[in-house]
């Protein structure tokens, strides 16, 4: 009986090791079908939105509720799924390196990362308003300024893939990824973590001069300037691009891979729109500006 029991938990183990081989191709799928479909259409949400996809959902509503499987889910799965490989360093670092991404974009206090960051760039900008500098203190959606609505099909499918993502990267750091001893010291890890840390620093300071192009009651758009907008139209989808590459190299798995590829060709495609966008709306947007990495592309 024990040795029957033992046979089924490694099939079912074999079982779901295929599963997440497939859905991580299959994630790949999904993005280079959407670039492929973005090159006809534009995302239909921001300044692009519609009322064509749906009912309109408000902005920090919609950020908060599409983004909260990526949380929940890989923590859902280490604390009732056996977590097998969490006993490890290099499982729990990894993992929590993705945790950490999400805890930042559902709009959770306290990041040190990002306070930090404010406040350095506080201190850089003349004073402002009480209300602006103690909104600062708070993450993505709660700092979400008037965003336009996000229309409901575009909210439900950015829903769904970020339980599919969510479990896929959950499952494979808790229960199946395996690493040597000295992991944690390595060249791929050391890199990799480089990589994140500077993506999501990226990121989060291309977020937070977005939000500050307009000042208190002054409406439409504006050239961003300072930090990598300088050379880029997309700087907070370089970041994002870098900081999910970063986390593929630290880890190492099929399925980091897979995202970061995923993330590539959608934020890829959609910098495009938006530096198509620039273009066409300023006449003096920089020409030499390129449209997500700089020097390059």
């Amino acid at each position: 009986m024990e040795a029957a029991g033992g046979l089924w938990q490694w099939q079912s183990r074999t079982d779901e090791r295929r599963l997440l081989e497939i859905l991580s191709s299959g994630l790949v799928g999904i993005g280079a079908f959407s670039a492929l479909l973005l090159c006809f259409l534009r995302m239909p949400y921001g300044r692009y939105s519609t009322g064509r996809f749906g009912y309109p959902v408000p902005a920090r509503l919609a950020w908060t509720l599409q983004e909260l499987p990526s949380l929940l889910v890989p923590l859902g799965l280490s604390l009732f799924s056996g977590a097998a490989r969490l006993s490890e360093w290099p499982n729990r670092i990894l993992l929590a390196l993705f945790i950490v991404h999400y805890a930042h974009r559902c709009g959770l206090q306290g990041n040190p990362l990002y306070t930090g960051l404010c406040t350095f760039q506080i201190k850089k900008q003349p004073r402002q308003s009480k209300e602006d500098i103690s909104e600062r203190a708070l993450i993505f959606p709660v700092l979400i300024r008037g965003g336009k609505p996000t229309p409901f099909i575009v909210f439900a499918l950015a829903l769904i893939f970020c339980v599919y993502n969510g479990y896929l990267q959950g499952r494979s750091l808790s229960n199946y990824a395996e690493y040597p001893s000295g992991w944690l010291k390595g060249p791929c890890f050391i890199v990799g973590f480089a990589g994140w840390l500077s993506g999501m620093a990226i990121n989060i300071y291309s977020d937070h001069i977005l939000r500050n192009l307009r000042k208190p009651g002054e409406t439409g758009y504006k050239i961003p300037r300072g930090g990598l907008f300088e050379y880029v139209t997309g700087a907070n989808f370089f970041g994002e691009i870098l900081e999910w590459f970063g986390f593929a190299l630290a880890s190492c798995t099929f399925e980091s891979a897979a995202f970061a590829i995923c993330t590539l060709f959608i934020l890829g495609s959609r910098a495009h729109h938006h530096h198509q966008w620039y273009l066409e709306k300023f006449e003096d947007y920089p020409k030499s500006r390129k449209i997500v990495i700089p020097f390059v592309f």
